[in-house]
Parts: C-alpha cells; structure tokens; sequence
C-alpha cells in the first residue's frame, strides 16, 4: 500500500525547522500526518583544550540536596504555548509589550502573539490575574505545552 507523499510539505516544514531553530515539528490533517525532525547540533569542542586538572574543593558538612527544578508546566497559573512557533511580546518591533511583570490583566486580554506558518495568533489570558513572570523572550521559538508567562 502506497503512502502518500508531499515533498512540498516537507519542504516547506524543513525550512520551517531551519528557519526557527526547532528540532522537531508535525503537522496532521484529514489526510495524514507528516512530522519533519533533525538532530540538534553538537556543541562544538575546542581543538586543543587544555586536560583538566583536579583541584580540592572543600564541602560543608551540613551540605543539603541539591535544589529541585521548579517545574514551570505544571504552576496553576501557567499560560502554556498552544502551538510551535515564535513568540513576541509587542504588536511590533519597537512598540510597547502587550503585558509587563506586575501588570494586572483581564481575562481574554492579549498577552502575546506566537507567529505559526506566516499567521500570527494571539494568546488571551485564560483567567484575570497578575503577571508574576515572563518565561521567554521576544523572538524566541516555542514549543507546544512550553510554559510563557505566569498569571497569579
């Protein structure tokens, strides 16, 4: 059986991947579902780096665990990305951001935009709150699921 195959589509996803710095991304429709991935680029080792000499740290002896990451995801006010792409804070280059920490928004208020295959969607909040932290940047590609802001 034969699978149906869009060299544009995976074209268009490639350069999508390249252009954005993402390792992965997939689309589905009624017709099928195509995923694109690459592996991400190895940190490039200096030519002649020096051996690592041991040097004698003294630890403390009532030294506790080492913190635990704070998983951001899971924060009840977490605004979690609804799509893969880029998100901006401002309208556009050089205008005031949509939301700053310590702003107080409304429900269904603009916080931002993320740009997915040319469009431009807007992320509302989900409830009325005060925005406690910006979690990304201006220009920085998104994930789906990834935690941008938190509401409080």
């Amino acid at each position: 059986m034969a699978v149906p195959f869009d060299a544009a589509a995976v074209r268009t996803l490639a350069t999508i991947l390249a252009d954005t710095g993402l390792t992965e991304i997939e689309i589905e429709g009624k017709d099928g579902r195509i995923r694109v991935a690459r592996a991400a680029p190895a940190a490039l080792a200096p030519a002649a780096a020096p051996a690592p000499v041991a040097v004698p740290v003294a630890v403390p002896a009532a030294a506790g665990p080492p913190p635990i990451a704070e998983d951001l995801a899971h924060h009840p006010g977490a605004v979690l990305s609804p799509m893969v792409g880029i998100a901006f804070l401002a309208p556009e280059p050089g205008a005031t951001p949509f939301v700053a920490i310590g702003q107080t928004v409304a429900a269904g208020q603009t916080l931002l935009l993320i740009e997915a295959m040319k469009t431009f969607n807007q992320i509302k909040a989900p409830k009325s709150g005060t925005v406690t932290r910006i979690l990304i940047a201006s220009g920085a590609p998104v994930e789906y699921g990834e935690p941008l802001l938190i509401l409080e």
